[in-house]
């Protein structure tokens, strides 16, 4: 879980104090291949209007309603989001076999008010690919289910042409039953922002499988 700005928790308890997870973002995924044979995770994330607005409130940006950001408020803006709280992952994890992938810091991180949504943009770099003939599986998901992340279809990629991207849907229903057992019968949308919830969040996330006509 990422909660970039401090007051935005609180802010959003009397609107969700009862439904987990409490952050919705619908996530474009980019696979990228660059000339020197690289490969690096774009990750595009859309805010709801909601969220959007206890943005903008907890940082006091976009107090006129203009739906424009001054410089100022921009340069504020920027300086959150790139303060990636030291045990925060990024909700990215990139797996090729069973076995995780380590991905290096993220790169080009940029967020965008445009009609009163936030657009956030970042790169993640991996940088070696064990297995250059097998596919790769790519999963956005926050472990904690705080933020709930959906899929954009279709699955982007950049610089090859050989290769193909397919969504494996998570089975939700079997989600939310682990989740039922592991809270001693508790329904998740019970369960408030400061209450205990399993890191459970990669039993609701979508798969993407990238499979590659020649080596990664």
């Amino acid at each position: 879980m990422r909660l970039p700005f401090p007051l935005l928790a609180a802010l959003a308890m009397p609107v969700t104090a009862t439904a987990h997870p409490h952050v919705f973002v619908q996530a474009q995924v980019t696979v990228v291949f660059d000339d020197a044979g690289g490969l690096g995770i774009k990750l595009d994330w859309f805010y709801d209007d909601l969220f959007s607005l206890l943005v903008t409130t907890d940082l006091g940006i976009d107090m006129d309603g203009d739906l424009v950001l001054t410089a100022q408020e921009q340069a504020l803006l920027d300086s959150q989001i790139t303060a990636w709280p030291p045990d925060y992952t990024g909700d990215l994890e990139v797996s090729q076999g069973g076995r995780v992938l380590a991905l290096a810091k993220k790169q080009n991180h940029s967020m965008s008010y445009v009609e009163g949504l936030f657009h956030e943009v970042h790169l993640r770099p991996v940088p070696a690919v064990p297995d250059a003939d097998s596919p790769i599986q790519i999963r956005v998901f926050d472990p904690s289910f705080y933020t709930a992340y959906d899929l954009r279809a279709p699955v982007l990629i950049e610089g090859r042409d050989n290769c193909t991207a397919e969504i494996i849907p998570a089975d939700v229903d079997a989600a939310y039953d682990l989740a039922e057992s592991l809270l001693d019968g508790r329904q998740a949308g019970e369960v408030g922002p400061d209450d205990y919830f399993p890191e459970i969040g990669d039993a609701f996330a979508d798969t993407i499988v990238v499979t590659c006509a020649g080596p990664l």
